[in-house]
């Protein structure tokens, strides 16, 4: 087997250069409910068998052809590997459904098994934003668990409670210190279009949850950041086709780039967001089910992350039972918002090592 040093080393050199070495392939894949369509992903000049893993995107309308995750995807079979990415349409819908997080990785097993790439052996599972959480927790499901040698997660939430309530508000803590960002209204948008109509005193807002919907579909189609002021135009039409009556609701998930939701009404719907998701889906908190997981997990987390804040990733980590093996590395090398690479790390003498030591201990999972 190639040593670890070497795959973290050609990761590295993939992903700064560009990965070229790689051939991706369309698969179809049973998840059991239905078909879905997943990417194939094998160095082009190795030969199998070859360490396997499953990469879960998160909730993005790009979902398996999102030019981050493909990045990373390619360089990670350049280390030595095989991958696959399995599409999940209804998170590529931005429908909060962590139930179907074990039937995929299940279904993206198999596909690894029937394409005779991978070899006879666990395979590592990673996931990406909302599906990093819960593809850790998947590791300790019953018909995963002698399948699976560990997982990581990058840009993990651990408190769905206190993520909302940081999309709402800008405001986050770790260990009694209190922070304060510009949240990403991206995740704003997820929120409304899934939650809002399910509070009670919103429960006639339709009209506003389809907008947020198709606003975040048109920044996830076109790439546009969230506070952009390209997207302001866009704001302005969907604003203009929701009821007179709901519109101050409307402008406070999607101000214009130049304006601020109000902060008091920001707050309360925080709150009444957290009781409608606790009603809707108890599992969309993955805390419970973090609780077993048994097998090694690494967390990693962009420092400046607007999306979901870096002190969901060392909550998460705390989350694990404390005789389960977990690392924890937090690092402005890259981040949920934005394109990021590597590159960035010429700049930083200090994050670079600490960065690529996360790496080689994810590496060494298969």
């Amino acid at each position: 087997m190639t040593p670890p040093r070497l795959r973290t080393v050609r990761y590295a050199r993939a992903w700064l250069a560009g990965p070229t070495n790689f051939v991706d392939e369309d698969v179809a894949l049973d998840r059991a409910d239905r078909q879905v369509p997943g990417t194939l992903t094998r160095p082009r000049s190795a030969s199998a068998p070859l360490p396997a893993w499953v990469v879960l995107h998160g909730l993005t309308r790009r979902g398996r052809a999102h030019p981050q995750l493909q990045r990373f995807t390619r360089a990670l079979v350049q280390s030595g590997a095989v991958a696959i990415v399995p599409e999940v349409p209804e998170w590529c819908d931005f429908a909060l459904a962590p139930a179907l997080t074990v039937p995929t990785i299940k279904a993206a097993i198999a596909g690894l098994r029937q394409s005779g790439w991978a070899r006879d052996a666990p395979v590592g599972v990673i996931g990406f934003s909302f599906g990093a959480p819960h593809a850790i927790a998947a590791t300790a499901h019953p018909d995963l668990a002698s399948a699976v040698a560990g997982s990581a997660g990058f840009g993990a939430y651990c408190s769905l409670e206190r993520t909302i309530r940081f999309l709402m508000t800008g405001v986050h803590e770790w260990k009694g210190q209190s922070h304060r960002v510009t949240p990403d209204a991206y995740g704003r948008w997820i929120l409304g279009a899934n939650f809002l109509t399910a509070v009670p005193e919103h429960s006639g807002a339709d009209d506003v949850a389809r907008a947020l919907r198709s606003l975040a579909a048109l920044a996830g189609d076109s790439g546009v950041p969230s506070l952009d002021p390209r997207l302001d135009a866009s704001k302005s039409e969907l604003r203009a086709i929701v009821a007179e009556e709901q519109r101050p609701l409307f402008d406070l998930f999607a101000s214009a780039s130049d304006a601020l939701p109000d902060a008091v009404m920001a707050a309360q719907v925080a709150e009444a967001l957290i009781a409608a998701a606790r009603r809707i889906d108890p599992a969309g908190e993955p805390a419970a089910a973090l609780a077993g997981v048994t097998l090694p997990v690494h967390v990693l987390h962009g420092r400046h992350d607007s999306l979901i804040p870096f002190s969901e990733g060392l909550r998460l980590r705390d989350a694990l039972p404390a005789d389960t093996w977990s690392k924890a590395t937090i690092t402005s090398l890259f981040g949920h918002s934005g394109e990021e690479s590597l590159l960035a790390a010429l700049s930083s003498v200090r994050e670079l090592p600490n960065f690529l030591l996360a790496l080689r201990g994810m590496l060494r999972l298969v």
